[in-house]
């Protein structure tokens, strides 16, 4: 595309080219992980907009860039209004803006909600394949109807077919229901049980999905979870400190999970160490990854979501779209050179 053009991709084109790619997502995001890992990366913090009168709300701005392959830079700006559903919208939206690494010209602005889920989801999954270790779990637990256990739901049928029975919790009994049509609808052969307490949910199932709107820890005790069970906590702020320091913890980037009060975070805190995260998802990945001290504890991983997994995917996104001629290019969206300026 000549410089100075921007291509842009809606959000229901990025849904149509993403469609039946659940398997190249899955290598995409475990390869920008060893990426990242091996030092192939420029990751600054996230960077959080708040607001004093609506502190439940919060637009976050993710930069990077990523090589070893994928050569690209960019910056995901995502809000998050937990009101928004119930005006019937969705809680995020999204864009994402892709840049040259010739010149540094943005290149490309895509709608970005759609990546988020699916890389979140894909990097639980992954997740879930690396601590499941080869076992079977054929009944999921689900803690939160929203579109990033739905998008789990999905991911986990392509990295762990058994996966065929789940359980789910949620405060809003109708938006319960709605996610168990939508799944019954979306995927074959599964079978989607709704249960009114989350107890149910930590007792029945090996594996659990923790993915709600929570801005503080609501769940204290895990007593009811078989030993060796392994929680894919990605909403990062429902388990207290105490139970996160009972557990086996992975992490996918130790230095960006330890910030912004999440659960890991107020773990440091209140043992001024980081010693009780064993390692990271890319370790898992890589296969270097210290054996887990002990078989019967419960491993929680806990994913902060990382800009390299969206402009990985946001770059596959433009691949594909080019490829299959959807987007629209504005031309001539950046000005003309100073220099040649009337």
């Amino acid at each position: 595309m000549r410089d100075g053009n921007i291509l842009i991709i809606k959000g229901n084109e990025v849904r149509n080219v993403l469609t039946g790619q659940e398997q190249e997502l899955l290598r995409v995001v475990r390869n920008a992980y060893v990426a990242h890992a091996l030092g192939e990366s420029s990751l600054p913090h996230s960077t959080f907009l708040t607001f004093p009168e609506g502190p439940q709300n919060r637009i976050i701005a993710l930069p990077a860039y990523l090589g070893e392959g994928f050569d690209v830079a960019g910056v995901k700006w995502i809000s998050s209004f937990p009101g928004n559903l119930s005006m019937g919208f969705d809680r995020a939206s999204a864009i994402l803006i892709l840049n040259s690494m010739e010149t540094g010209r943005p290149q490309a602005i895509i709608e970005s909600s759609i990546i988020s889920a699916k890389r979140t989801a894909v990097s639980a999954a992954l997740a879930a394949q690396c601590l499941l270790e080869g076992k079977s779990a054929e009944r999921v637990g689900l803690i939160g109807g929203g579109v990033i256990n739905f998008e789990i739901v999905r991911f986990l049928q392509a990295a762990c077919p058994d996966s065929k029975s789940f359980v789910l919790f949620d405060l809003d009994e109708k938006r319960a229901r709605h996610f168990k049509e939508k799944c019954l609808q979306t995927f074959d052969d599964i079978e989607v049980d709704l249960t009114d307490t989350v107890q149910t949910v930590l007792g029945s199932a090996p594996l659990i999905s923790i993915a709600t709107t929570a801005s503080k820890p609501h769940l204290f005790d895990l007593s009811e979870c078989a030993p060796g069970t392994t929680i894919l906590h990605i909403s990062l702020r429902d388990l207290s400190p105490e139970v996160i320091l009972s557990c086996d913890n992975v992490v996918d980037d130790i230095h960006h999970v330890c910030r912004a009060q999440t659960s890991v975070h107020l773990a440091e805190q209140y043992v001024g160490h980081r010693d009780f995260i064993r390692c990271t998802l890319a370790d898992l990945l890589m296969g270097t990854a210290p054996w887990k001290a002990d078989e019967q504890s419960i491993t929680v991983f806990s994913p902060f979501g990382l800009g390299i997994l969206d402009i990985a995917v946001g770059k596959l996104v433009c691949e594909l779209g080019v490829g299959q001629n959807r987007g629209m290019v504005v031309e001539s969206f950046l000005p003309t050179a100073w220099s040649d300026a009337v």
